[in-house]
């Protein structure tokens, strides 16, 4: 795998292969913690769910879609899991954009429950079984445990123990993350004195 160095002092960023799996230098993290993980980030949209009325189904969609940037590449049951997802390609914390892509498969599911009455609850539940069991199987069979929409996204959920004592998923100093990287005045868009 090649690297490129960003322009404006940002971070190496790594060319995605031909066949388009970035290489990870992870180990496959343990599917129950994934599992319990996904049980409680479900938990939490319900909840969620239940406590916004009318909008419920709305903001349960938006808690699944971008629960993974919450906390730097952990949703609120990763965090207590203690599992992490990362982008492969700069080997950093999963951002909104990587959990939203992520998780669009399983947020499919809610969009299907979102249809009229009687048609919602079965489509609800026919999506349920059909997206879930498509993404189980493939965490269940992929080397890495990594499930479609982890694909999709070039993302691996690793253990966090085993990238907390790992060098690899530093993030670049300066280089700002998340909404504050287009509000600041950052150094990439700074004109140098006396030029344009």
């Amino acid at each position: 795998m090649s690297r490129l160095r960003a322009p404006f002092g940002g971070p190496t960023l790594q060319l995605v292969p031909e066949d388009g799996i970035p290489e990870s230098p992870y180990p496959r993290c343990n599917l129950v913690l994934r599992a319990l993980a996904r049980l409680a980030d479900l938990g939490v949209a319900y909840g969620l769910g239940l406590a916004a009325g009318r909008a419920g189904l709305v903001v349960a969609l938006l808690y699944l879609l971008l629960a993974d940037g919450i906390f730097h590449g952990q949703s609120v049951g990763k965090r207590i899991f203690g599992v992490k997802a990362v982008f492969l390609p700069m080997r950093t914390d999963a951002r909104f954009r990587d959990s939203t892509l992520r998780n669009a498969p399983l947020a499919l599911v809610v969009l299907l429950r979102m249809m009229p009455d009687p048609l919602g609850v079965r489509a609800g539940l026919a999506g349920l079984v059909v997206i879930v069991g498509v993404e189980a199987w493939k965490a269940l069979t992929d080397p890495l445990g990594r499930r479609l929409g982890d694909v999709w996204a070039q993302t691996q959920v690793v253990d966090g123990k085993v990238v907390s004592g790992s060098q690899a998923l530093a993030r670049a100093q300066g280089v700002p993350v998340g909404p504050e990287r287009w509000m600041t005045g950052s150094a990439d868009r700074r004109i140098a004195p006396g030029g344009r």
